[in-house]
């Protein structure tokens, strides 16, 4: 069906992995057409997360062992500096976060959809593959929110009714998704006892509100200087990151661990988790390569889940909570678009609580 749309807009291109001189603002990229089952989005906002700067450093590379930053980037081979270990096709628009409206609809989808205030999905299933767990990451195997406009299927844009600005809502999808996926996959429970790494970034900030819904008693691990802010969102109790966990809570003393960190730190985790505890992980921002006692593992009958894939459910039930109010939006500062090399560096700095958001030229 016709559709409305400019010719040109404003988009970021990633145009090969390295520092931030590989993001080039421009204004001239095609604005792209929906095809048969797709739908076009006009972006309000998109939010900064680690998987961006890591696609862009290429930190997913195995040649990479150290923390996410760019020294330790720096050697990254091209050939699998995505996290699929697929060579990435340049130019690329990153953005795993987007909240917007449709505004244009292509063959096979309801008109009815078009002025729909959506999300998108960031982890999306993949119809190419066979796998059950095959996903496609928004702004990696595909164009992203960086942009004023983008393409997606529209099975992965989620209607969203709420009160929230598109930064508020822009702040949840990738970061809150991961952590409601952990949850998920971890089967958290009323009562029990959850330890949260890197609490005071996105997902971790998410994992407590969620899993403190979810009536779970939260420990929540970063810096010093955070630990009234993670308190307000719910955690019964925080540990100063760099404190030995198991000094602070004691051996076998929580029952799951919400993981997105690793690091030098990572071998008091399998510690202090309970016999028959979970381990769930979705990140190693502070180190990917660690060392593991087996003996632990299978003498206290520990559970590890890796998690990257996420069932339909798990967006859908983090919209719904973000719908019911059960999620505050936590956003520490707003950039223009232009500004992405900014906002990335402000990121990697860590001394913010939350997420920081792009918003594109209106």
């Amino acid at each position: 069906m016709p559709h409305d749309l400019p010719d040109r807009m404003a988009a970021v291109q990633l145009t090969g992995h390295g520092g931030p001189e590989r993001l080039i603002y421009r204004e001239d990229v095609p604005v792209p057409r929906p095809g048969p089952g797709e739908v076009v989005i006009r972006i309000g906002a998109a939010g900064v997360n680690n998987t961006d700067i890591n696609t862009r450093l290429g930190w997913y590379s195995k040649s990479v062992t150290g923390a996410t930053g760019e020294e330790a980037a720096a050697s990254a081979a091209a050939e699998d500096g995505s996290w699929t270990g697929v060579p990435l096709a340049f130019p690329r628009i990153q953005g795993a976060d987007a909240c917007g409206r449709i505004v244009a609809v292509g063959e096979g989808v309801e008109p009815a959809r078009l002025g729909e205030r959506v999300l998108v999905r960031p982890m999306q299933a993949d119809p190419a593959s066979s796998s059950p767990v095959a996903c496609l990451t928004f702004g990696s195997e595909i164009d992203g929110g960086f942009a004023q406009y983008a393409r997606v299927r529209a099975p992965e844009a989620y209607r969203v009714n709420s009160p929230l600005s598109d930064a508020e809502l822009a702040s949840f999808p990738c970061a809150a998704s991961t952590a409601q996926n952990m949850l998920h996959r971890a089967a958290v429970k009323p009562g029990e006892r959850v330890l949260v790494t890197g609490a005071s970034g996105g997902v971790g900030s998410a994992a407590v509100q969620l899993a403190r819904a979810r009536g779970a008693r939260v420990i929540a691990v970063a810096a010093a200087a955070k630990a009234e802010a993670l308190l307000a969102l719910g955690a019964v109790r925080t540990v100063a990151r760099g404190t030995s966990l198991v000094a602070a809570l004691g051996r076998s003393s929580v029952d799951v661990v919400l993981d997105v960190a690793a690091g030098p730190a990572w071998p008091e985790l399998p510690e202090v988790l309970a016999p028959g505890g979970r381990y769930a992980v979705a990140g190693a921002i502070a180190g990917p390569v660690v060392p593991l006692d087996v003996r632990t593992l299978y003498l206290k009958d520990l559970t590890f889940l890796g998690c990257t894939w996420q069932p339909p459910e798990v967006f859908a039930a983090l919209v719904q909570a973000i719908e019911n109010g059960a999620l505050q939006p936590l956003v520490a500062r707003t950039y223009p678009l232009e500004s992405i090399r900014e906002a990335q560096a402000e990121f990697q700095a860590k001394t913010h609580v939350g997420k920081l958001v792009l918003l594109p030229p209106a």
